[in-house]
C-alpha cells in the first residue's frame, strides 16, 4: 500500500520556504510515495480562516521539484476551471520535465464558491463544470500525444495544441480525479483516470466500499479493466496518532479496496512529529498489496 502526504496549511511560525523545502528533503528520504499540495487560492479549510497562508499551487510544486529527487508530486487537487486548459496541461508538463517524470495531473470539478467569488475565478453551474473537465481531460490527452488537430469542445477550443516538450512520463503524467459523485466523477474516471480520490469518512467503509463498486460498473460499461485505475483516499492524521495505529487504520482501508491513502493534517501545518509517525507507517505498509476486484 502506498502512503502520500498533502499539505493544505502554510501556516508555520517561522519562514514558510524553509519549512516546506525541510517537509519535503525529509519525506523524499522515505516511504512516502507523493507529495501533494492543495490548489487553492485562499485557505480553503473550513475550520482556518480564510486568510491563513496559501501558496499558488504549480509555483510550490517546481519549488518542490527542485529540492527532490525521489518523491512524485501533485495537486489534491485541481479545479479544473480556475486556470486555462492549456495552461494548465502545459503547467503539469513542466513539471514532469523538470522533476523528471515525477508528476501527477489532480483535478476535479471545483466546489468552492466562496473562494471564486472572493479571487475573481470562474465557476460556472455543475452541469458545466463537469462538460469543461471533460474537454480539459480531452485536450491533456491529445496534447500529450503529440496531436496539434484543433481541438474544438462545447466550450473550449484550442486551434493548435502544441503539447512541446513531451512529458518524460510514458505515455503521460497520471491523471488523479478527486471526487465522490457516483454519476459523473467515478464516470469520468474510469473514462480518463489512472486514479480516483475518494474521503475517508466515519461510516465504517460503507461509501467508500459502494462508491469502489460503482467505479468497477463504470469500468465495464466503458470496456476498460478495473485495475488499470489506482484507489485513493484521503483521511486525516489523528491528534497524537502514532504509527502502529495509523498503520491499522489503512489496513482496514486496504481491506474496502483502497491501494494508496492520501493525509492531511486537518487546521494546521505539518510538525516534524507528524512526518515521523506518517514515515514509520510507510514503512510498514510498503509490503501490503491489494489488487482490486
Amino acid at each position: 500500500m502506498k502512503l502520500s502526504v498533502s499539505v493544505t496549511n502554510y501556516s508555520w511560525p517561522e519562514r514558510i520556504h524553509k519549512r516546506l523545502a525541510d517537509l519535503a528533503t525529509f519525506l523524499d528520504g522515505t516511504a512516502i510515495d507523493t507529495l501533494w499540495v492543495a490548489d487553492h487560492l485562499v485557505q480553503a479549510d473550513p475550520s482556518c480562516r480564510t486568510d491563513e497562508p496559501m501558496l499558488e499551487a504549480y509555483t510550490a510544486l517546481g519549488y518542490l521539484a527542485a529540492v527532490t529527487r525521489h518523491i512524485r508530486l501533485g495537486t489534491m487537487v485541481t479545479a479544473a476551471t480556475f486556470r486555462a486548459p492549456a495552461l494548465l496541461v502545459k503547467a503539469v508538463t513542466t513539471l514532469d520535465v523538470l522533476s523528471n517524470g515525477r508528476a501527477w495531473l489532480g483535478v476535479g470539478a471545483g466546489y468552492n464558491t466562496a473562494e471564486a467569488t472572493a479571487m475573481g475565478l470562474f465557476l460556472p453551474d455543475t452541469a458545466e463544470r463537469f462538460a469543461r473537465m471533460t474537454e480539459l481531460l480531452q485536450l491533456a490527452g491529445q496534447m500529450w500525444r503529440g496531436d496539434q488537430t484543433a481541438f474544438r469542445g462545447e466550450y473550449l477550443t484550442v486551434p493548435q495544441p502544441i503539447g512541446s516538450p513531451r512529458p518524460v512520463t510514458a505515455p503521460h503524467p497520471p491523471v488523479l480525479i478527486g471526487g465522490t459523485g457516483e454519476r459523473r466523477t467515478l464516470r469520468l474516471v474510469a473514462q480518463y483516470g489512472d486514479a480516483c480520490n475518494l474521503f475517508d469518512v466515519p461510516d465504517g467503509g460503507v461509501a467508500v466500499r459502494r462508491q469502489l463498486d460503482v467505479l468497477d460498473r463504470h469500468c465495464a460499461d466503458v470496456g476498460r479493466p478495473a485495475d488499470e485505475i489506482e484507489r485513493t483516499v484521503t483521511t486525516a492524521l489523528r491528534d497524537g496518532e502514532l504509527s502502529d495505529a495509523l498503520v491499522e487504520r489503512c489496513r482496514a482501508l486496504a481491506d474496502l479496496g483502497i491501494q494508496h491513502v492520501v493525509l492531511i493534517a486537518r487546521g494546521r501545518p505539518w510538525a516534524a512529529a507528524d512526518l515521523d509517525v506518517v514515515a514509520g507507517a510507510a514503512d510498514q505498509l510498503r509490503p501490503l498489496v491489494h489488487t482490486p476486484g
